[in-house]
């Protein structure tokens, strides 16, 4: 179901993201940082768009121990990750073409 972004929290990471049948974008932000809330628009029309891949964001300063896990040390930082495993890491805010090709290898065609 493509739609709103959906927020995951330390507790429930692992079932949402890394148990997730489909590729699972993360964007680790925090409601601080600028180019977090840049990002915010695009992300949102790339999960309106794409039905491939899931999108959900995760608070860094509220689910410390995940940003920890994955070593997130400067944000917006978006993991991919695929069969529970980090596939794809994109660090910093980029346009939403820049982020549908980096997205490109998981996805196919946008919905019509």
């Amino acid at each position: 179901m493509a739609g709103a972004l959906k927020n995951v929290t330390d507790a429930d990471f692992e079932e949402v993201v890394l148990k997730s049948d489909k590729p699972v974008l993360v964007d680790f932000w925090a409601a601080w940082c600028g180019p977090c809330r840049q990002i915010a628009p695009s992300l949102e029309a790339i999960a309106n768009e794409q039905d491939d891949v899931e999108i959900v964001k995760l608070n860094i300063d509220e689910n410390p121990a995940t940003a920890a896990k994955y070593g997130v040390m400067s944000i917006p930082t978006l993991n991919v990750y695929q069969g529970g495993e980090v596939v794809k890491t994109i660090v910093g805010a980029k346009p939403k073409a820049a982020i549908l090709r980096d997205l490109d290898p998981f996805i196919g065609a946008p919905k019509a």
